[in-house]
């Protein structure tokens, strides 16, 4: 059987015998409008135990690569009628940028090759060659193509690693998060066990601020720093003694100037904790007033941290609707005109305008929830309104 026999054998089957009898591995579309170059070329390949396939024109090349996939390689004529040899390499490259094309033209037209080369061909052969610089262009796009396979693959399980991996330390980190809050959360039931009178402002002032954060666009991470430190304002007050935070009657000059540093205390509490570091600084700013009039520093405007100044809002809202033993609760109407009067004074004007904004039920909701689960904890949800069920 004749060497231009084999190749039509080759077209109808789509693969051949190698030598020995084993099946052919890598699969080669051959692509030149002239049949003799086509068929010499199959022969080559497929007694070097390759399987040829043979496509006359550009287009036929790309039928065969769209409806017989997949090709390990093609070695494509430059010059052909219809869809020439760059024309391929362009649709090639669009649907299978993996798979290395070899261009073959004559040795005039080595600068269009070249050019080829630029536009993602892997090599290109001079006509005529011989058998060996056939073979030599073939095994080393083949060993390209295989490179390139191996470091998709690797890269695809390295992605797949450094997934799982940051899935882990998210989860990681949230649990750490969590403990943490868990700690905090103690913290205030002790301060609350201390502090009877104030039971439950904590949490209740923690779910406004939270509340009142999210509707003056703070984002996530910062609305949770917030939430700390509302939860954690007070916590300077485990340093008071018993005397000044308990006694039943209106505090004496000294005994003021004693209760004004648990601002101060909070703050040498927390800031030697990294992971309350900026929770801190509200604590040490929840009684600076905007005007410049607050403690104990004297801060004013933008000099207080945000936080402070939307929990200074929440604080005042809860104090005012809270019973306390020298007085009954008032409204959410009576507190609304009183954060209203006191704002650009005691209370940053922008933070009192989105207060101003928001209806009494978000905040006779959210006191509701505090009533119904004492136990619910704030700091939990400090990422979303909506999960405060409100």
């Amino acid at each position: 059987m004749g060497i231009l026999a084999e190749p039509k054998k080759l077209m109808a089957r789509g693969l051949s015998s190698g030598r020995g009898g084993e099946v052919a591995s890598e699969r080669i579309l051959i692509v030149d409008d002239e049949p003799h170059v086509r068929t010499l070329m199959a022969a080559m390949l497929e007694k070097s135990n390759y399987t040829p396939i043979l496509a006359a024109n550009g287009l036929e090349a790309i039928e065969r690569v769209q409806n017989d996939p997949p090709y390990d390689l093609i070695l494509s004529d430059i010059v052909m009628n219809g869809l020439d040899g760059i024309g391929l390499l362009e649709r090639i490259r669009e649907v299978h940028p993996d798979t290395p094309m070899v261009m073959v033209t004559a040795i005039h037209d080595v600068g269009v090759a070249i050019s080829a080369m630029r536009k993602g061909a892997y090599d290109y052969l001079l006509k005529p060659f011989e058998k060996e610089q056939l073979l030599v262009t073939v095994r080393r796009a083949l060993d390209y193509r295989r490179l390139v396979q191996q470091n998709s693959v690797y890269r695809h399980n390295l992605e797949q690693l450094v997934s799982a991996r940051t899935e882990m330390l998210r989860q990681a980190m949230t649990d750490l998060e969590r403990s943490y809050d868990i700690t905090l959360e103690a913290l205030g039931d002790a301060l609350d066990l201390k502090d009877a009178e104030t039971e439950g402002h904590s949490r209740r002032v923690t779910a406004y601020t939270i509340a009142l954060a999210r509707h003056c666009g703070v984002e996530m991470s910062q609305t949770r720093v917030i939430a700390r430190g509302a939860f954690l304002h007070d916590i300077g007050k485990m340093a008071i003694p018993d005397a000044i935070l308990l006694k039943p009657g209106k505090l004496d000059a000294e005994e003021q100037a004693v209760m004004r540093e648990h601002c101060a205390r909070g703050y040498q509490i927390l800031r030697k904790i990294p992971f309350l570091e900026e929770a801190a600084e509200i604590v040490y700013s929840h009684q600076e007033y905007y005007d410049g009039n607050g403690y104990p520093r004297g801060l004013h405007g933008d000099q207080i941290p945000l936080g402070a100044r939307i929990f200074s809002v929440a604080d005042t809202l809860d104090a005012i609707t809270s019973d306390r033993p020298y007085r009954r609760a008032s409204t959410y109407a009576v507190a609304r005109r009183e954060i209203e009067r006191c704002a650009g004074t005691q209370f940053d004007p922008g933070v009192v305008e989105v207060f101003l904004g928001l209806p009494d039920s978000l905040w006779e909701d959210l006191r509701a929830e505090m009533t119904r689960h004492p136990r619910f904890s704030p700091l939990s949800f400090a990422g979303s309104i909506d999960d405060l069920k409100v």
